[in-house]
Order: C-alpha cells, then sequence, then structure tokens
C-alpha cells in the first residue's frame, strides 16, 4: 500500500512539475514605474498570457524569505495596490498564476523593483566635466557628492526608469562616473541619488540636474563627405595661388623689359652689325661671259641725327649674266 501510494504522489509532482514547465511566464509592471515616494499608492499589474484560476504576489521578505498573496481572476490582468507606500514595502516584486484543468503552476515573472524616495533625507551635488558640450568621442566624468550619508550612490538619466549606474562613494563621500568616448546617444539629462540605511531599493531625493549635449567633430579636410563650408575653402585657396602666379609672370615680364630699357638709354648710339659681304664662287669658264655692275650701298651712319658729315656711299661689284 505505501509503495503504490508513494508512486501516486510521484506521477502527480511529475505531472505538476511538467504543467509548470509548460505554462508560459506572466509578466509583472509598476503603475507609476518611478518617482514614488513614501505616503503613494502604487499598483502592481500581473499580465498573464492565458486564462488562471489564480494569480499570487510576492515580495522578497527579510533575508531572501517570500510574502506572497493570492486573488481569484476572471481575466487576463491581476492588480495589487500598495496604499501608503511605506519603506518596507521598498523591495523586489514577482508574479505566477495557476491553473486547474490540468493542475499546474506558471514560471515567476521576471522581478520589479520599488524604487521609494524618502524626503527627508537632503538630494546629493552634482557636477559634470568638461562642461555641457563636449566634442564625440570625448571622456566626461560626472561626479555626485552626498557628504556624510554614506551608501551606495546611484546616476540616474531622463528618460530611464531604474539607475544606469551605481557606486559606493569615497571617504569624501563623492562618486565618479565616467563615460567613456560619449556617442550621441549619451547626450541627455544626469541626476544622482543615495542610497539609505541597509535597503538598496530606498533613496534620497533626485539632486540638481546637469546637462550633456554631444556634438560632432569637425571634420578635417582629408574626411570623406567634408562639408561644403571647406570646399569652398579649398576653392578659394587655389583661386588665390592662381592669381598669385599670374601677377608674379606679370611682374618678370615688367622687369625685364624696364632693364632693356635702360640698356638703351645707356647707350644710344649702338650700331647695328653690317652684313657680312658674301663671295660667290664662278667656274673660270664662265666668268668671260659676265658683265660687271657698280651699285652703291649706304651703311647707316653712326653719328647722332645733329651732325653735318655726310655718310659715305659704299661701292660694291657684281657680276651680272647677259
Amino acid at each position: 500500500m505505501a509503495p503504490m501510494a508513494l508512486a501516486l504522489i510521484l506521477g502527480w509532482w511529475l505531472v505538476a512539475a511538467s504543467r509548470a514547465q509548460q505554462l508560459p511566464p506572466p509578466s509583472l509592471s509598476l503603475h507609476p514605474s518611478q518617482g514614488v515616494s513614501l505616503g503613494d499608492t502604487v499598483t502592481l499589474r500581473c499580465h498573464l498570457p492565458q486564462l488562471a484560476a489564480r494569480v499570487e504576489l510576492c515580495q522578497e521578505g527579510y533575508r531572501g524569505t517570500e510574502m506572497c498573496k493570492d486573488m481569484d481572476v476572471l481575466q487576463d490582468t491581476a492588480e495589487f495596490s500598495l496604499v501608503n507606500v511605506r519603506r518596507k514595502d521598498a523591495v523586489k516584486y514577482w508574479c505566477q498564476y495557476r491553473v486547474f484543468q490540468p493542475p499546474g503552476t506558471s514560471k515567476k515573472s521576471d522581478p520589479v523593483e520599488l524604487l521609494v524616495t524618502d524626503h527627508s533625507y537632503p538630494p546629493p551635488g552634482i557636477s559634470l566635466i568638461p562642461k555641457e558640450s563636449v566634442e564625440l568621442g570625448t571622456n566626461v566624468t560626472i561626479q555626485c557628492w552626498n557628504q556624510e550619508y554614506g551608501g551606495i550612490i546611484f546616476l540616474h538619466k531622463a528618460g530611464h526608469s531604474a539607475p544606469i549606474q551605481h557606486q559606493v562613494p569615497d571617504g569624501g563621500g563623492t562618486a565618479t562616473f565616467t563615460i567613456f568616448g560619449v556617442t550621441p546617444s549619451d547626450s541627455g539629462t544626469y541626476r544622482c541619488s543615495y542610497r539609505i540605511g541597509g535597503s538598496s531599493l530606498l533613496l534620497s531625493p533626485l539632486g540638481d540636474n546637469v546637462t550633456l549635449e554631444v556634438i560632432s567633430r569637425p571634420v578635417s579636410p582629408g574626411d570623406n563627405g567634408r562639408p561644403h563650408g571647406n570646399l569652398v575653402a579649398a576653392v578659394a585657396g587655389g583661386c588665390a595661388a592662381a592669381i598669385a602666379f599670374i601677377l608674379v609672370v606679370i611682374v618678370s615680364f615688367l622687369l625685364a623689359a624696364h632693364r632693356r630699357q635702360i640698356r638703351r638709354d645707356e647707350n644710344p648710339g649702338a650700331t647695328t652689325r653690317s652684313p657680312k659681304a658674301v663671295q660667290f664662287q664662278v667656274s673660270p669658264a664662265d666668268s668671260q661671259a659676265l658683265t660687271y655692275a657698280q651699285l652703291q650701298v649706304l651703311t647707316p651712319s653712326t653719328h647722332s641725327p645733329g651732325s653735318s658729315t655726310t655718310p659715305e656711299p659704299s661701292v660694291i661689284y657684281a657680276e651680272v649674266g647677259t
């Protein structure tokens, strides 16, 4: 009898375990998802992938224990409300559901964290190094400090429901967050908070904000896709160089012409080279049939225009054939 009962229990457990593996997990969301303070009301919604008989909402208890409460559901969403939120409510939550036909329990949903702000603590300070506008690829440092309150310091970015970084402060209560090689996606507004006491989800108020703006680095002339302004500058530089070259050529030509004019002024009596005499060779057999004629050639005068000297004619004898 005992072995049969044991076999039935084992079989039921295997069926339940197999059923649990087949049931898809639900999802859990917080409303509002951020900016919750002590005394506020928060709604936790468990979204079911299928109709279920009962839904359980569980929260993380002391030293890892679980505290759960359940409710009957007639639709695909179950809502649980936390009225007048207290410090102890700043914990992790998850949900799961059960069905009766055939019996089974789903896997747990992914946990969500309820961050609660305690405004009785002062907000932390913040600074941005370098200043707000930085070039693409620059390393940026954000410093946050909470003076003597200690605790982990959290860095928040606008648009994110949870802190994007956290760090234990140094002895002076300062945490240094470095963003290496910033990109346009790093642009935005940043603020800080810090953890209070032993709870990682009970936070101070958010401090003042700093805005990071990432701008594109000026494109060098050798880069592809350089802006129109650089192209215009290159064209203007080429034109200027061409004009300068033309001016140099013109000035050189004028200087050469001026030097030639100076030489003429310094030597006004320079004469033109007289043509050289050319002697024609005639064979003796043909020399008897030649007739000689006397030609007069005036050689250009080497005297000044005012001189009364009459140029002497030169005589040239030429043989003329008959």
